[in-house]
C-alpha cells in the first residue's frame, strides 16, 4: 500500500479507536443501538450539557460510527453497522497481535526460546 494511503488509513484507525475510547461514547452507541434517536434524546439520557453531548456525537459521526438525517429542525442519529464491525475487527487483530506479543516476552524472560 503507497504511504499516503497508508497513513490515511492509520489516522482513520486512531480517530476510530479514540472514538471508542471514551465511556461516554460507548454509551452514546449503546443507546443508538436500539433505534436510531434525535440529539436531544441522547443529551437527556446524560448528566453532561447537551453541547457537550453534541461534541461526543460529532466525534462519533467524524469516524464514521453514526450518522446523522435531518429531520425538520432535529438531527436524528443512528449507528452505521459497517463500521462498527471493522473496529471489531480490528481491535480483534489488534489484541491477537499483542496476545502473542506478550507470550513471546514471557518466553524470553522465562529464558525460553521462541514457541514453534
Amino acid at each position: 500500500m503507497p504511504r499516503a494511503l497508508r497513513s490515511r488509513a492509520l489516522a482513520g484507525d486512531a480517530r476510530l479507536l479514540r472514538a471508542l475510547a471514551d465511556p461516554t461514547r460507548q454509551r452514546i452507541l449503546l443507546l443508538l443501538g436500539a433505534d436510531e434517536m434525535r440529539a436531544g434524546d441522547v443529551a437527556r439520557a446524560f448528566r453532561s450539557a447537551r453541547p457537550t453531548i453534541s461534541k461526543h456525537l460529532r466525534v462519533l459521526r467524524d469516524a464514521g460510527l453514526v450518522e446523522a438525517r435531518a429531520q425538520g429542525r432535529e438531527r436524528l442519529y443512528r449507528i452505521v453497522p459497517g463500521r462498527l464491525r471493522d473496529a471489531t475487527a480490528r481491535m480483534q487483530a489488534l489484541d491477537r497481535m499483542l496476545a502473542g506479543g506478550l507470550e513471546r516476552l514471557g518466553d524470553h524472560l522465562r529464558g525460553g526460546g521462541p514457541r514453534p
